[in-house]
């Protein structure tokens, strides 16, 4: 299986650079993951397209302003961090640029409350840093960090919570669970008065997500590994769901790899948290999930791979084409897919 074989031709144009005004309102491509059928809808139309029989799941997490930027110590040269991974004791896995220019024991001042010192340097431009601070981490960053968009987005994001779900809640990724970006608190309102359950997991989106594939072939490429969690609640929940026939709905491919790790560990759902570096490609076999609501994904990348492996990769690329064709706004804060 090659790389090349999820490429796709898509026009810069139709990379949304800014979120729209209102969150539902954006356009939804309905997938029938059996028959490669296709609708169009708009997200709003979800309600309609959910039973009593179904179940949502969807990612928790809440996007750090991760990115910094400072000056190094010695020589006053600018440098750029993502903030990663929290790995503890104050020291974070962080993406550095220009990474070259970052050594072991180099500190960066990003202002008089905030420095950071090198401890150790890996590959791909990744270093660990130990951060030095007075006050509240959280609060300085806010104050100091920039929300870490993709870099296929040009705009300055007016608002910062844009880039949040409306149900963020547990502070730590380095990138958004985008498929959550369209609910609106009346829409999971809504959602939930036809009786379908919510329930939420949490995975801190970190460089495994949006790592590009950069072999050419599918089956060498590396995750690197993100932390989820589950509570016994929501375990539960689902477990009972599964039992009873119900759908299992995953929003977004975060919500999907969590459930999957689970599933795949111990054959049901379960309390628990840790590290996961599993890559969903096609040949996989879903035990957790039934349906997906996502995003349109990046040529070539793990998360095109990931919805092939469900829809069948002929499925999605004549999907992707179609959506194309039709002008759908593609990528962070564009238009939405229901994989059925």
């Amino acid at each position: 299986m090659k790389t090349d074989d999820f490429d796709f031709y898509l026009p810069e144009e139709l990379i949304a650079q800014t979120p729209l005004e209102k969150r539902d309102s954006s356009r939804m491509l309905v997938l029938d993951k059996k028959t490669g059928s296709i609708e169009h809808k708009h997200f709003s139309d979800i309600v309609d397209l959910l039973t009593p029989n179904d179940v949502l799941v969807l990612n928790d997490t809440k996007v750090i302003p991760a990115r910094l930027i400072g000056v190094k110590e010695e020589t006053n040269a600018v440098i750029e961090i993502l903030m990663l991974k929290d790995l503890g004791n104050n020291v974070w896995e962080c993406l550095s640029k220009p990474a070259k220019r970052v050594k072991e024991g180099t500190i960066i001042k990003f202002s008089d409350k905030l420095s950071a010192k090198c401890v150790k340097v890996k590959d791909e431009g990744i270093r660990e840093f130990e951060l030095i601070y007075n006050g509240i981490l959280y609060e300085i960053l806010d104050e100091l960090g920039e929300m870490p968009l993709p870099p296929y987005i040009h705009e300055k994001l007016k608002d910062k919570d844009r880039y949040q779900t409306v149900y963020a809640k547990n502070i730590g990724s380095a990138a958004a669970p985008t498929a959550g970006l369209h609910f609106t608190d009346e829409l999971l309102k809504k959602i939930e008065d036809k009786g379908i359950e919510l329930y939420y997991v949490t995975l801190h989106v970190g460089l495994g997500t949006f790592r590009p594939v950069n072999v050419e072939d599918v089956t060498k490429h590396k995750m690197h590994s993100e932390f989820y969690q589950m509570s016994k609640e929501v375990a539960d929940g689902l477990n009972k769901a599964k039992k009873e026939g119900k759908r299992i709905i995953s929003v977004g491919t975060t919500s999907t790899r969590t459930l999957e790790t689970i599933m795949g560990l111990y054959g049901e759902f379960k309390e628990c948290s840790g590290s996961t570096e599993i890559f969903i490609y096609p040949g996989y076999e879903f035990k957790a999930i039934d349906a997906l609501i996502t995003n349109f994904h990046l040529p070539k990348s793990t998360l095109i791979m990931l919805v092939s492996a469900l829809a069948g990769k002929d499925h999605i690329l004549n999907a992707y084409n179609e959506a194309v064709k039709e002008k759908y706004r593609f990528f962070s804060f564009g238009d939405s897919m229901f994989i059925k």
